[in-house]
């Protein structure tokens, strides 16, 4: 592709500090061009949940995974292995470049889109705090809702209706 804005990264894989015996692993890439003028074409293409201006920066939340790519740099949480940072990587530089190619087709958006609310998600949860699903309460089940790293599914104790209810909630903001 003649027309690239990001040509190559460089990845560094890591357990959060926070709390090594955790399973999934973190990806950090650093990238070798400065992509910030294409941050906001990006953000139309792949429907950004955040975007932020300075330091230029947008969110995603894509694969099950929080995503947040920056000027010289690409964040991903929550990954199975290696292997799993690479694919979405590649996908993603895909979307970089894809995006930059298109720009002129492209209206840039400067800002998130809108995120659920909350109290909405914990309103349909159990609240039982029964931690099943590994969270000490169910409030922070919601919050990891909200940050894409569990879905109603991961949610044992959430009756059918509820559930159905969470998922149609939660589709309005592209979460599912």
């Amino acid at each position: 592709m003649a027309d690239m804005i990001l040509r190559g990264y460089t990845k560094q894989i890591f357990r959060p500090k926070c709390n090594p015996n955790f399973e999934s692993v973190h990806c950090i890439a650093r990238l070798n061009e400065d992509i910030s003028e294409v941050l906001p074409y990006l953000n139309t293409l792949l429907d950004g949940v955040e975007y932020f201006s300075d330091p230029p920066e947008v969110m995603f939340h894509h694969y099950g995974k929080i995503i947040k790519v920056g000027a010289k740099e690409i964040a991903i949480n929550a990954l199975e292995d290696e292997e799993e940072a690479e694919r979405i990587l590649i996908w993603l530089k895909d979307q970089i470049n894809e995006a930059w190619a298109n720009r002129t087709n492209i209206v840039p958006r400067y800002e998130g889109r809108k995120k659920p609310k909350l109290i909405e998600i914990i309103k349909l949860l159990p609240k039982t705090n029964c931690k099943k699903c590994g969270r000490l309460t169910c409030t922070v089940f919601a919050i990891h809702m909200l940050e894409g790293v569990v879905g109603p599914e991961d949610c044992s104790e959430l009756d059918e209706e509820n559930r159905k209810k969470l998922t149609t909630y939660l589709s309005q903001f592209g979460y599912i």
